[in-house]
């Protein structure tokens, strides 16, 4: 997590989220290795979505790593439940989802973080594949991005850490690549299912574009 020029009020100001901010540049670029291709243009402030593929449980950190707001990221309650780590998810506002169906009360928190004006992070996989490729995604993303009226921003990752389980993951160094895109266009007209296909469609689409992105990186 990157700081500087942002407001004294906001959440990336208090001490926990600082503290983790820095650990996590510890871990993702020192431990690990991370390049960005493309850098990220999100607003510098009001609300936003972050739409990622997903390919291991380094992902948040990762993405966080590239940025200078807090992302509040949408997550599998199973995870969210470990008690070492209730702390962390706690400090940085993460969105316990339960994945036995649709979890309303996790879509009215999303909802509430957009409208107060934060990021919002979602992996719109529900899981992380067996293979290179991604899953189909899920229409809450458009839905969400719809009702509350913000802009969408598609994020690729990929590297070695893809594959891995989660204690391989973290314990071992890997190499990621992180490619950012501009907001994703789709129409908001309608919330039908149709619509909300078609608009799902459009930012797995710009997910895609993004994995064929070249460069030196930084």
């Amino acid at each position: 997590m990157i700081f500087w020029d942002l407001p004294i009020d906001r959440p990336e100001n208090r001490v926990g989220v600082r503290l983790l901010g820095w650990t996590n540049l510890f871990i993702t670029r020192i431990f690990h290795s991370l390049t960005i291709l493309r850098m990220p243009k999100l607003p510098r402030v009001g609300p936003a979505i972050l739409v990622c593929n997903h390919t291991s449980g380094l992902d948040p950190l990762f993405i966080q790593a590239c940025l200078p707001r807090l992302v509040i990221w949408m997550m599998a309650r199973e995870y969210y439940d470990i008690k070492l780590l209730r702390w962390v998810y706690r400090t940085i506002e993460a969105i316990p989802v339960e994945r036995s169906g649709r979890d309303m009360a996790a879509t009215r928190s999303a909802l509430r973080a957009l409208k107060n004006g934060r990021v919002l992070g979602i992996f719109p996989e529900g899981r992380i594949p067996d293979t290179p490729g991604m899953l189909p995604f899920q229409t809450g993303v458009a839905l969400m991005a719809i009702k509350a009226r913000v802009p969408v921003y598609p994020v690729y990752i990929d590297g070695t850490q893809r594959g891995k389980e989660m204690r391989e993951a973290f314990s071992s160094p890997n190499h990621a690549r992180v490619t950012f895109g501009p907001p994703v266009d789709f129409d908001r007209s309608s919330t039908y299912h149709e619509a909300l296909e078609a608009a799902t469609e459009k930012i797995r689409q710009a997910i895609n574009i993004l994995a064929n992105v070249k460069g030196a990186g930084i």
